[in-house]
């Protein structure tokens, strides 16, 4: 049995994995189960949006310690233990290995003022040229730039911050690192020239690990604490999120094999297509596309959307005035409203930070000479059909810059339930649409770690078909009376 450890930007997730390998792949199965979920969420730490990383990291412990006595009772045990977080963000170690605050969360504001200064020592030409990164005013660039004292300091991504407290050993692990703004995205290792530009220390990172190495094993302390023994291994996986579900994107040659293009859909929705070689063209980063590695050296050529933060914040503004709608009840609603009406951009950063998102959403209507009511239904159809309408745009966007026709669309993520905004991007994007795994980032997660172990083998089509085997997913087609 294999302990995912998942964490999203609101919530997280400890899960037991197991996986059965039989002589042909059809006979073959991987089976999640979650032993325990734990709230997140960005807090006000010091007059800044910060995560408390120490009950985070309280949370991991438990969820540990939970997956440690269900393998027990099943007769079992946890071979190993894979991370994946969100990306970007990062706490500052000091030399005793000591946290020294808080990590900043990426939705706070304070990496805008560093853009210009950024940019002024490193050409945003120069940058994409060698990072292939997607501009967003939160990489980890940008945020490093508003340190004032770093002397002394090791910079460690939030899964890789995990893994040293479990294990006491510092990494940085690829997938994640090819998110900082600091990553060559051809050569696969630290662009050292742009933190010296920007008077960083070469070493302010870890070495690079890949997915599918070892990062150490559990310290005595942990292993005591958790109930699992010292020498379980915590394996680095696809450490950014996204990495880890695009790994269990259930393509087949039957749909397409490499001509399918994949929405991770969450918090964010990450929208793109897997590629052997980055597309690093003035075009590409005119359009505001990103190149981060993949699984097995693989390319995530994507860009990163607006996603269904957009309708749980305006849950949460509407369950503060005492309306909690049933989201199936909501979206149904929702569905049954005439095609047609307003939209937003959802990328607009005017969305990124939380306070009262039905407002803001019909305040962006308003600035496009539309009215949106002030009526659940309607904005939830305006969040759903804006969704869509923007997958499709960054789809055609990738096909083009990528020179790369799509058969299929896999969803993938919590947005693979939302069948209202599955049968819209089918709609609007004229493709056939795939949903499912909803587990796809733990799927992902569990696999790699399965193979690094040596209980499944082969590259990673083999492990998508142990993921179609193992899950039922559902079919969208264009319904073209619905445009």
């Amino acid at each position: 049995m294999f302990a995912a450890v998942d964490i999203g930007a609101s919530s997280g997730r400890v899960i037991l994995g197991r996986v059965q390998a039989g002589g042909e792949s059809r006979d073959s199965s991987v089976e999640l189960e979650v032993v325990h979920r734990f709230p997140n969420g960005v807090v006000e730490i010091d007059g800044g949006l910060r995560w408390d990383f120490d009950a985070l990291f309280a949370e991991v412990l438990t969820g540990l310690s939970a997956a440690a006595t269900v393998a027990a009772a099943q007769g079992e045990q946890v071979a190993s233990i894979g991370i994946d977080t969100w990306a970007v963000d990062y706490g500052l170690v000091n030399a005793a290995g000591e946290l020294t605050a808080q990590p900043f969360s990426y939705r706070d504001d304070r990496s805008r003022t560093a853009v210009e200064p950024v940019h002024r020592k490193l050409d945003p030409a120069r940058l994409y040229g060698t990072t292939g990164l997607q501009f967003l005013q939160f990489n980890t660039i940008y945020q490093l730039a508003c340190e004032k004292n770093l002397d002394g300091m090791q910079a460690l991504l939030i899964p890789d911050l995990i893994a040293f407290l479990l294990t006491g050993q510092r990494r940085t692990e690829a997938t994640n690192a090819s998110t900082t703004g600091l990553f060559d995205a051809v050569a696969g290792e630290w662009a050292t020239e742009f933190l010296t530009a920007l008077g960083l220390r070469k070493d302010l990172f870890p070495p690079l690990i890949q997915p599918g190495e070892t990062v150490g094993t559990l310290l005595p302390e942990i292993a005591a604490r958790v109930g699992l023994p010292q020498e379980t291994r915590v394996v680095a996986v696809g450490s950014h999120d996204t990495a880890s579900a695009v790994a269990a994107v259930p393509a087949t040659a039957d749909d397409g094999g490499e001509n399918f293009a994949y929405i991770s859909s969450g918090t964010w929705s990450l929208v793109g297509l897997e590629l052997k070689h980055p597309v690093l063209t003035e075009a590409s980063r005119e359009a505001n596309f990103t190149n981060e590695r993949g699984v097995d050296g693989t390319i995530r050529y994507l860009r990163n959307m607006g996603g269904l933060w957009l309708l749980s914040e305006c849950q949460r503004t509407w369950a503060q005035e005492g309306f909690r709608p049933e989201l199936t009840a909501l979206l149904t609603a929702a569905a049954a409203l005439p095609p047609g009406g307003p939209q937003i951009n959802p990328d607009d950063p005017y969305f990124i930070a939380p306070d009262n998102m039905p407002e803001r959403i019909r305040a962006a209507v308003r600035r496009t000479g539309e009215v949106l009511p002030d009526d659940p239904a309607a904005i939830t159809r305006c969040i759903m059909d804006s969704l869509a309408a923007g997958y499709a745009r960054t789809l055609r966007d990738a096909e083009r810059l990528a020179d790369r026709t799509v058969d299929v669309v896999h969803i993938v993520g919590g947005g693979s339930q939302n069948r209202l905004l599955c049968q819209l991007t089918a709609d609007v994007t004229g493709k056939k649409v795939v949903a499912g795994p909803v587990e796809a980032t733990a799927l992902g997660n569990v696999l790699v770690q399965a193979r690094a172990t040596g209980a499944v083998s082969g590259e990673l089509a083999d492990l998508r078909a142990l993921v179609v085997h193992s899950h039922d997913l559902r079919v969208f087609v264009p319904e073209l009376s619905r445009l």
